[in-house]
């Protein structure tokens, strides 16, 4: 009885599922060891999906299908990223996550178009950038903002008992005005059946803290403000 020999399409399309499937385990062990919302399996399927449909258009067009696919890629896993993208007030979440997939995808389709080393080498700078950049983001967001150099979004934090939420609103909007800084919007941070947390986002500036510590002082005497403060970030 003649041998079954696997055919060479078939070998390229095993190759290049193996390799996205240890590609795609690197990069997910690292997002599971640091508990993200998309972890080792996610990524390991994103991957091997991607790797799988570029495998296929060039199995059924050629390299034009290929091209193809890898185009509907790109576009189609930006919908599974804004899955994992998550907003906590004024804190978006999840944004490292999805590109991660998006990069991981770009390393699928690298297996399924039979280019496995180039993969690798993918990988290898995916990992670098989510691991040795670490601590360098981490060195840049322990300095203190300089607003001389950095165009600052303030905003003014007061919590209260959900009855007088109309009253402290407009009572953020009166001190802020007298204080000369407009409002951009006052938003809900926090929404419970005891206490309600207020911010009022000014129009990014470079604002005096003592001026704002005025204000702060101000909305502390008011009997419906339980506390106040202020905050500065960075504009995005």
């Amino acid at each position: 009885m003649t041998p079954i020999i696997p055919s060479v399409p078939f070998m390229t399309t095993l190759t290049g599922f193996a390799a996205a499937f240890i590609l795609g385990t690197l990069i997910g062990a690292e997002r599971q060891w640091r508990q993200r919302s998309a972890g080792l399996r996610t990524t390991v399927l994103v991957a091997l999906g991607a790797a799988a449909f570029a495998d296929l258009g060039i199995r059924l067009a050629g390299p034009a299908g290929s091209t193809r696919v890898v185009a509907y890629i790109v576009s189609g896993i930006g919908f599974l990223g804004a899955g994992v993208i998550l907003k906590d007030g004024a804190n978006i979440r999840g944004i490292n996550t999805a590109g991660t997939l998006w990069c991981s995808a770009a390393v699928g389709a690298f297996c399924g178009c039979n280019f496995p080393v180039e993969a690798g080498m993918l990988t290898v700078f995916i990992l670098a950038g989510n691991t040795l950049l670490r601590p360098l983001v981490n060195y840049i967001n322990r300095r203190p903002i300089d607003t001389r150099a950095t165009e600052a979004q303030y905003a003014v934090h007061a919590t209260c008992d959900p009855v007088d939420v109309s009253d402290v609103r407009d009572l953020l909007f009166s001190e802020l005005d007298a204080a000369h800084y407009p409002i951009s919007e006052i938003e809900i941070l926090s929404d419970s059946e005891d206490l309600i947390e207020l911010a009022a986002n000014l129009v990014p500036t470079n604002a005096k803290p003592g001026e704002l510590d005025a204000v702060v002082a101000a909305l502390e005497t008011a009997p419906s403000v339980k506390t106040a403060t202020w905050t500065v970030s960075t504009t995005a």
